[in-house]
């Protein structure tokens, strides 16, 4: 184990190129997790049609990425997509992840658009919407309120899975830190310095998660 002096030092001298990498994880998290709701919506609206063959195609959607290691899919997803066209590091990690994260998304959704009371389609109904209109203006409004903290969560957890797109040579948190041990012969070192990274930025995110949910259980009452 290295001393705290070893550590603080390499910590404090290591500061700009971990910020950099932080600042790619963020980035590639946020945009993983923005298309992954707009897939996990997609899919979340399959599951709850009345068309049994779309509720089947969601159920299969979902069962395989639940079925299958995370890595695995962004290797099959990486080397897919460059078989057919060259696609930067960035949006291969992204739309991987997006692709995970969906599944987990869909099911969020899917419990917050059925959590919402019927009898309030119903009574759209009956004021002459359709059923579309009535589930854009009135239900995935509520739905979306109500998936807003599990969402959070559905971040930190996407932060976390990031570092997996270290194994297609992504310059996020995680392959700065296995890069920087490996180029000084201190692997030890810069690992506990990432952990520490995660540890805030999960720190933060958990802090923000807890507000909203704190800010809409009062705004429930």
């Amino acid at each position: 184990m290295p001393s705290f002096a070893h550590f603080f030092e390499t910590f404090t001298g290591s500061t700009n190129v971990f910020i950099d990498a932080m600042l790619l994880t963020l980035e590639l998290t946020a945009v993983s997790i923005l298309v992954g709701i707009v897939i996990g919506l997609f899919f979340a609206l399959l599951k709850i049609s009345n068309i049994k063959i779309l509720g089947l195609i969601a159920d299969i959607y979902i069962y395989l990425v639940r079925g299958t290691p995370l890595i695995v899919q962004i290797f099959i997803l990486y080397f897919g997509i460059s078989g057919i066209f060259l696609l930067p590091d960035f949006w291969a990690a992204a739309l991987a992840l997006a692709f995970h994260n969906g599944a987990y998304i869909a099911e969020i959704f899917r419990g917050t658009i059925q959590s919402i009371d019927k009898g309030q389609m119903e009574a759209a109904r009956s004021l002459g919407m359709t059923k579309s209109l009535a589930l854009r203006r009135i239900i995935l409004p509520q739905a979306f309120r109500r998936a807003l903290p599990p969402l959070g969560n559905q971040f930190i957890i996407g932060l976390k899975d990031s570092s997996l797109a270290a194994f297609i040579s992504m310059n996020e948190l995680f392959n700065v830190a296995t890069t920087l041990g490996s180029n000084n012969f201190d692997e030890m070192t810069y690992l506990l310095i990432v952990a520490v990274y995660y540890l805030i930025l999960v720190a933060i995110l958990t802090i923000i998660v807890n507000m909203i949910e704190r800010k809409l259980a009062v705004s429930d009452r």
